[in-house]
């Protein structure tokens, strides 16, 4: 951003300490978090010479802190939020803190009387930046693409009515946007009759406000203005679901009016909104002073990446739009899988808190056995089944969500009651098991989102840079002999993906055997699982068996620091072989991983013909990085991106296991011998 377009985004001047005088400044703290992450300070009192005044848009209460600014003669700054918001609207009941702001010592955006910070950035900023323009186009394409609005509670599922209506959008009655946009509620009858002469015998569909719908503030239409062909909307439906279908837009200041623009219409504006006048729209009241003509990624560009101040919740810190919309993603993603409730079964009691974390944010968990009476009560009450990957009866006849481990889980072994930090949700079946598609298969064979290609390469530098695998569990690295070197990581010989994937070559021995027949010549380093070596699963191979086919045995060595030491990974089905891949390796697998058969692998096992490959390395690690996990931060206790997680386990903090969860994973491995009673 040049020094000109700075001064304009912060305001020249703009005073470090802002006092308030409205008690929504104590009710939602993110608004001081998010002004301390832009080097602001909040105070009570009376601000000095050096200070300001900080109020909350246009509203009423706003006009406390207007005074004071004024009596005092110091700067004031008006609060809005950025145009994504969070998961339910501000007022809704657990709508949560914004995700950003517009801080603005000029104006407001909404107002059109003064030019705002918004629309000085619109007129004046250089926007013919290549790096810009295509961060706007891909931050455009993803929101689309991932569903994402200013507010996220409605229905990805629902489908909209037939295309072919024309939209009519409705606001909440008394807003701000509306009253110093230029229009009062005569604009709204205004806008429908002219909607209704032009498109004569067309469906009309009046879109209600979120708030509406939730019964949080009246609108500006009710059931006098229908008729045969004009009807109010009040489903949920996705945004950019409604506006595909559009084939004409009307609205006097709505956002909704801003995403029509960036779905591709040209609205007919009947207020004087920050988008209207700039050449992508049609306007009733034009904004003399607004002269430039600008494209959509253009206006994109400032609204959504240069002028708000985004904050990350879970590292409590500013942060730039596509961090932002990486947040937002994991917490939408959370309420759409989450709202109709789970009922949860086949879960060992250690795993129920964590569990909870994940899947119970906005309805808890029921926790039922065995499945068979799970699946009765999750279809009785409408709500998902979840059932530990492991724990699935066999033909088991209800549909069920099943639950594994990500690939990034902890600093500590499952084995040792470490909680996860990932968890996957599968609806096909689950990702170690060949034998039947899953839902990792189908989004490793689609295409990434909009970015996702680059995001998961900067994602994949950052674990390889902080040397990150699924446990972290560290460990040092012996001198090792010069040569082809090829690591041949352990496997717990009783793991399911042992079981279901590995085919003829399913024990540590029998792999050693065969990458010692196929390399006489190569250094073969045996790494021995780490709960083997724990002592708590069975696969272990005495050292002389092992030593007949294998140069080393490499025990409690960190295996991430080892494949930077090799040429060659070979593997039955060990996640080490998706880690190398990660870090270009060669890697032979022998039996069928998730990660064998998309081009990627020499693979030597039977591998499912529908894997049709090939596929890059980023869309493999999109895939199973990004796409199928869900994260959950242990600091903030909300959904998190991967990369939050990736910073915890790097730099930390991370909370420690409890004593009861240290003794019980002691007990286990005393009893390890009779883990059949508790897996």
């Amino acid at each position: 951003m040049s020094q000109a377009l700075q001064g304009i985004a912060v305001g020249e001047g703009a005073p470090r300490r802002l006092y308030y005088y409205s008690l929504g400044f104590l009710r939602e703290p993110r608004l001081g978090a998010i002004l301390r992450a832009r080097g602001h300070a909040l105070a009570l009192g009376l601000p000095g010479a050096d200070d300001g005044v900080v109020v909350w848009g246009r509203s009423l209460i706003a006009a406390r802190g207007e005074a004071v600014a004024a009596r005092r003669d110091v700067p004031l700054v008006r609060l809005e939020d950025a145009f994504l918001r969070s998961v339910h609207p501000g007022r809704g009941r657990g709508a949560g803190g914004p995700l950003g702001l517009f801080i603005d010592p000029q104006g407001v955006h909404f107002d059109a009387a003064t030019p705002s910070m918004l629309e000085q950035m619109l007129a004046r900023a250089p926007l013919d930046d290549t790096a810009l323009l295509d961060r706007a186009r891909d931050g455009m394409a993803r929101l689309k693409a991932l569903d994402l609005s200013k507010y996220n509670d409605f229905d990805p599922d629902l489908e909209p009515p037939a295309p072919g209506y024309v939209l009519v959008i409705d606001q909440t009655a008394g807003d701000a946007s509306v009253r110093h946009g230029g229009a009062t509620p005569a604009t709204f009858r205004e806008m429908l009759a002219v909607a209704q002469i032009e498109n004569p015998g067309a469906r009309i569909l009046i879109k209600t406000h979120p708030e509406t719908r939730a019964g949080l503030r009246g609108g500006h239409y009710g059931p006098a203005h229908e008729d045969a062909r004009t009807a109010l909307y009040y489903a949920p439906v996705s945004p950019w679901k409604l506006l595909e279908g559009a084939v004409a837009v009307y609205t006097v200041s709505s956002q909704l009016g801003y995403e029509a623009i960036l779905a591709g219409h040209k609205p007919r504006v009947f207020g004087q909104p920050f988008y209207a006048g700039w050449g992508l729209t049609v306007d009733e009241n034009p904004v003399a002073r607004r002269e430039r003509r600008l494209t959509r990624a253009q206006m994109f560009a400032v609204s959504h990446i240069l002028a708000p101040t985004w904050y990350d919740p879970c590292r409590a810190r500013g942060c730039s739009f596509e961090a932002a919309v990486d947040q937002l993603e994991a917490e939408v993603r959370a309420y759409r899988a989450d709202r109709f409730g789970h009922i949860a079964s086949g879960m060992r009691l250690w795993k129920r808190r964590p569990l909870q974390a994940f899947f119970g944010r906005h309805k808890r968990l029921r926790f039922v056995d065995p499945p068979i009476k799970a699946a009765q009560v999750a279809q009785n009450t409408g709500r998902d089944l979840l059932i530990w990957a492991g724990r699935v009866p066999a033909d088991f006849p209800a549909p069920a969500l099943r639950v594994e481990d990500g690939f990034l889980r902890s600093r500590g072994l499952g084995a040792d009651l470490v909680p996860p930090l990932s968890l996957v949700t599968d609806r096909r079946g689950i990702y170690y098991d060949p034998s039947q598609p899953s839902d990792l298969e189908a989004l490793i064979a689609a295409a990434p989102p909009p970015g996702g290609s680059a995001r998961a390469e900067r994602l994949v530098a950052a674990l390889c840079r902080a040397g990150l695998s699924k446990y972290n569990l560290g460990g040092g690295v012996p001198d090792l002999p010069k040569g082809r070197r090829i690591l041949v990581p352990g496997q717990v010989e009783d793991d399911a993906s042992i079981r279901l994937g590995a085919g003829p070559i399913c024990t540590n021995l029998a792999l050693l055997a065969r990458v010692r027949a196929e390399n006489p010549d190569a250094i073969v380093l045996f790494k021995p699982h780490p709960d083997v070596e724990a002592g708590l699963r069975p696969g272990a191979v005495a050292e002389a068996e092992a030593l007949r086919h294998a140069d080393l045995v490499l025990d409690k060595c960190d295996p991430i620091a080892l494949i930077d030491q090799v040429e060659e990974v070979w593997t039955m089905t060990s996640l080490l072989g998706f880690e190398a891949l990660l870090r270009g390796k060669k890697v032979t697998t022998t039996g069928a991983p998730f990660y064998a058969g998309w081009g990627l692998t020499r693979d030597l096992g039977a591998v499912p013909a529908r894997r049709g490959g090939p596929v890059s390395l980023a869309q493999l690690a999109h895939a199973a990085l990004i796409a199928y996990p869900r994260y959950f931060d242990p600091v903030s206790h909300r959904p998190c991106p991967p990369e939050v997680v990736v910073a915890r386990l790097a730099h930390g903090p991370l909370p420690h296991p409890g004593a009861a969860n240290r003794a019980l994973a002691k007990l286990q491995g005393i009893f390890a011998s009779y883990a059949g009673l508790w897996r």
